[in-house]
């Protein structure tokens, strides 16, 4: 009988430390005695098999790599019952015997299906918006924020020179973590998440009006994508209320990009390395996770309808402190 062969995807939004994980699965699975395919673009790979078989060497130099080298696209072929079945029998004519599915939520509900369909798949979390509510962490969270945070830093130069107020639109469309940690970092004087619910006259204006009077002459304004409000008409509202010049800066999609950080290179090291394990256990519809502090593994199922819960203590403190 032949070795097992898996394969290894990344779907969904790409994050970094994609890389750092794909060849962490592909060298685990290589030195455990398995064959590994790359499936290129997602769920769209298999669906073409659109595959490579890889070697030691198809991973070199790519840890320090943002992006994913294996790609990334939507597919809503695969959505489909017989996207799925499609999938399932290209799987089985190219020999894959397990899937290692790096994403997010919309991934594992595919890698799900997958298993459903007779494929043991294994879910690793990979997202910049750390919305993955079985994981307290997920891979390309903490590049993402330290990206936020040098940008926002870089926009403080020209914030303080003008006296003006900079009101700055980081990614989190569910999830406000980004936004909350970011505002943290930079001394924002106020932050804007989905989780929590907020008043334009009494969070920003009176705030500002406040911190003016004892001496603050520029501000920062950190808002989550999700939370409800435009940034620039924010900084239109504010600049109307406060007759303070506003300006609004959407980060958007750089805080996909870049380098990962170390931790990020770690975590998905361990992640990608646990996967490979869980497979070759024979376990299947699992998902990868940190809890604690350690990396441990859940039903996809039972993953999918946990809540995610947001740090309010957290919270708190940075409107403590953000006067």
């Amino acid at each position: 009988m032949g070795k097992k062969q898996i394969a290894v995807l990344t779907s969904g939004g790409d994050a970094p430390g994609m890389n750092a994980a794909v060849r962490s699965v592909v060298r685990t699975a290589l030195t455990s005695g398995m064959g590994v395919f790359g499936v290129h673009r997602g769920y769209n790979g298999l669906l073409n098999c659109d595959v490579e078989e890889m070697n030691l060497r198809s991973v070199s130099d790519i840890i320090h790599n943002g992006g994913t080298i294996l790609y990334t696209a939507r597919s809503p072929e695969f959505n489909s019952p017989e996207g799925v079945q499609k999938a399932a029998e290209n799987c089985r004519k190219l020999g894959i015997e397990g899937l290692i599915v790096i994403g997010g939520d919309g991934s594992f509900r595919g890698a799900r299906d997958l298993t459903q369909a007779g494929i043991p798949c294994i879910g690793v979390p990979g997202t910049i918006d750390n919305d993955i509510a079985c994981s307290e962490y997920t891979i390309g969270y903490d590049t993402a924020m330290n990206t936020a945070m040098e940008m926002v830093d870089r926009l403080r130069d020209t914030t303080e020179s003008h006296d003006r107020c900079s009101v700055v639109e980081v990614m989190g469309r569910r999830c406000g973590d980004i936004a909350l940690n970011t505002g943290i970092a930079v001394g924002a004087m106020a932050i804007l998440v989905p989780e929590q619910p907020y008043d334009f006259e009494r969070d920003i204006y009176q705030r500002m009006q406040y911190t003016q009077r004892i001496g603050k002459r520029h501000f920062i304004i950190v808002v989550a994508e999700g939370a409800g409000c435009h940034v620039e008409e924010l900084a239109k509202e504010i600049e109307k209320h406060t007759g303070i010049e506003t300006r609004a800066t959407i980060l958007g999609h750089v805080q996909r990009g870049g380098s990962p950080s170390l931790r990020d290179r770690v975590v998905a090291t361990q992640m990608g390395y646990h996967a490979v394990k869980l497979l070759l256990d024979g376990e299947s519809n699992r998902v990868v996770a940190m809890r604690n502090g350690l990396i441990v593994d859940f039903d996809i199922t039972e993953a999918l309808e946990m809540l995610r819960r947001f740090d309010t203590e957290l919270y708190r403190i940075a409107m403590k402190v953000s006067i």
